[in-house]
């Protein structure tokens, strides 16, 4: 386990799935409260696991849960890529720890981590109003595209930090 900035971050295995889709499900249900007015809402299998079996142990993914002391607070999915152009797949933290700079703290620990990164790209729901301020006035990263625009449900922004 790395231990950066008093946040323990450690590989993810598959005993963690359960309790990481718990905190997944808070953090998108939460989103969506807060940005749609809906209950429940987040991509396919945020809500029993399999988006993590799917996207978290793909050869070229390194996901992390992070802790502080015995307790996880969140994750980070992030993929290494051979030309160094990289990209943020997922990152969520539980709603009762957020807007304490945590995020921001999980986000330096992948910078320091993987320093040979060219670019970092991401992409994020449209409506995240929380996220584009997270990912461009905390992290540093610019938006390069917005995929349909307009549609409250579909629309998605592209972000990219160049290292």
């Amino acid at each position: 386990m790395d231990i950066y900035n008093g946040f323990g971050f450690e590989k993810i295995v598959k005993d963690d799935i359960n309790a990481l889709t718990q905190i997944m499900k808070r953090a998108f249900d939460e989103d969506s409260r807060r940005h749609l007015g809906m209950e429940e809402g987040g991509p396919p299998g945020y809500d029993n696991g399999d988006f993590i079996r799917k996207w978290y142990f793909q050869n070229n993914s390194h996901a992390y849960k992070v802790s502080k002391g015995d307790e996880i607070i969140g994750a980070i999915n992030v993929f290494i890529c051979d030309d160094n152009v990289n990209y943020l797949g997922n990152m969520f933290v539980n709603p009762l720890c957020q807007d304490k700079g945590i995020g921001t703290v999980i986000w330096k620990y992948i910078e320091q981590k993987y320093p040979e990164t060219k670019i970092w790209r991401t992409e994020t729901p449209g409506f995240s109003k929380r996220n584009h301020n997270f990912y461009i006035n905390k992290c540093g990263f610019k938006l390069i595209e917005i995929k349909n625009p307009k549609d409250k449900y579909e629309e998605s922004y592209t972000l990219e930090k160049k290292m």
